[in-house]
């Protein structure tokens, strides 16, 4: 009769079985089940929510995008971007809404330099935008947490109405249309306030023209 193996080796034995039995279950089985049901039930969330206009992906609705005219010398790092007047302008960004740079100024109401950002953008917004300086929306003189977010305010949107349809040559009342059609309520029915996706009424916005 063989001698039986010593404790300790049946015991690493038992250990590598388990290894193989949970790595198969959690590391192949578990992945490939939960990534072919949200493939079935969610396919476009799952799959980045990729926004497309006339056949070309042009970004993502979960992602804020930047809208600014081209550079005049893009390889002067030091070189203001401008905003185009024909985007409708998605609120102020602490990485300019770069994905691998994700995050917020970390300051703090009485920062003195948040206080100065927030009146610069407020002066800048509203010679933009051509209204009264006391009227900017909040929204449009202070970054998200993330710098990504792709939603602004109802009232920033309707704010900008005028210029866009201004430098795009639209009637103002189409432009507030689609502010209309993509302003989406608050999350789960009462968390936050109702907002526009600025990524989406830009590409109903390109397809116009």
């Amino acid at each position: 009769m063989p001698k039986p193996l010593p404790t300790s080796v049946r015991t690493h034995f038992t250990a590598l079985r388990m290894l193989l039995v949970m790595t198969v279950i959690l590391g192949l089985a578990y992945p490939l089940l939960v990534t072919g049901i949200s493939q079935v039930a969610f396919s476009d969330k799952a799959n980045g929510s990729i926004v497309s206009s006339q056949g070309k992906e042009i970004g993502s609705s979960l992602l804020g995008q930047n809208y600014n005219l081209p550079k005049q010398n893009p390889d002067d790092p030091k070189e203001a971007p401008v905003p185009d007047p024909k985007w409708f302008q998605p609120r102020p960004a602490a990485y300019a809404y770069d994905p691998k740079s994700s995050g917020a100024s970390n300051l703090g109401p009485n920062s003195e330099d948040l206080l100065k950002a927030v009146e610069d953008r407020r002066a800048a917004v509203a010679t933009f935008d051509g209204v009264d300086p006391a009227t900017v929306p909040v929204d449009a003189l202070t970054a998200s947490g993330s710098s990504l977010d792709p939603h602004i305010s109802v009232a920033y949107a309707k704010e900008q109405v005028a210029r866009v349809a201004k430098a795009r040559n639209l009637p103002a009342d189409k432009l507030n249309g689609l502010v209309e059609k993509y302003t989406e309520g608050r999350s789960l029915g009462f968390l936050g306030q109702d907002g526009v996706n600025v990524v989406l009424l830009n590409r109903a916005i390109s397809e116009q023209n």
